[in-house]
């Protein structure tokens, strides 16, 4: 990171720059109201703004400054900020998806993407394997075709299987399902990147597409939940897959 350092500067709400296309995240105004409601100005945080180009851009506290705004009746106001100086636009990113404190923790979805547009290289590699599929991150949980919300799931099945694998996982959901808004739901995407790891080659992939386009994209969760206490954590999502794909009648069974 280069060289920077920062100072206590009144700046008004007016002036500040939330840039939410590369590091925040979508303003709730539920959380905005309530900090308004709580607001205390003997422990409130001052806003982190970057100044860069002569303008503020804020990388952590647009709830705070929007409670402030409230508590004003809704007027823009002054409001003390803690201004860094000579940070790039990548090195703003990096900052808020590594802050920590009292404020609202950063999830795994905007921290994957302010680290990816960061440029950290584990980050960049994660989002464009899956990008590489025509799959977007979900980062807002909008939902939709060929959109993956589970953003920490998928994150710790790529690091744990690799690339390869966890492609070939995310490319069978697609392809049994198309563009069902629950294909890549976080049970689908958990029990079936655990099963082309744990099989790899001993499964054959056209009898798995064939036996998932027979159900649909609910029900391994559905039966998952079912199982109750019959399988620890996410090993009864797996375990749905399993019994699917074994079947009645063939030699093609696998062992669980």
């Amino acid at each position: 990171m280069t060289k920077t350092f920062y100072k206590l500067m009144l700046i008004n709400s007016a002036d500040l720059i939330i840039p939410r296309d590369t590091c925040q995240r979508n303003l709730k105004i539920g959380r905005a109201k309530r900090i308004a409601l709580e607001f205390n100005e003997y422990i409130a945080n001052e806003p982190k703004v970057s100044c860069r180009g002569g303008k503020y851009y804020v990388f952590d506290g647009q709830h705070t400054i929007m409670g402030r705004i409230l508590c004003n009746g809704g007027k823009d106001l002054p409001i003390l900020c803690k201004v860094y100086f000579g940070l790039s636009e990548q090195e703003e990113a990096y900052l808020f998806a590594m802050q920590h404190g009292i404020s609202a923790p950063v999830s795994t979805g905007y921290r994957v993407r302010s680290l990816a547009f960061s440029g950290q290289p584990e980050a960049v590699a994660f989002k464009n394997a899956t990008e590489e599929l025509g799959i977007a991150l979900d980062y807002d949980h909008e939902k939709g075709a060929m959109r993956i919300g589970c953003i920490k799931a998928a994150l710790k099945a790529y690091q744990s299987i690799g690339k390869e694998l966890y492609q070939e996982a995310l490319k069978i959901l697609v392809d049994a399902w198309g563009d069902d808004p629950d294909a890549l739901r976080r049970e689908n995407v958990v029990a079936m990147t655990r099963f082309v790891d744990l099989y790899r080659k001993d499964y054959n992939r056209h009898r798995l597409i064939a036996k998932l386009r027979s159900i649909d994209p609910l029900t391994i969760r559905r039966e998952g939940e079912r199982s109750g206490t019959d399988f620890a954590g996410d090993k009864k999502y797996l375990y749905q897959v399993f019994r699917l794909y074994n079947g009645n009648g063939d030699d093609l069974k696998l062992k669980f």
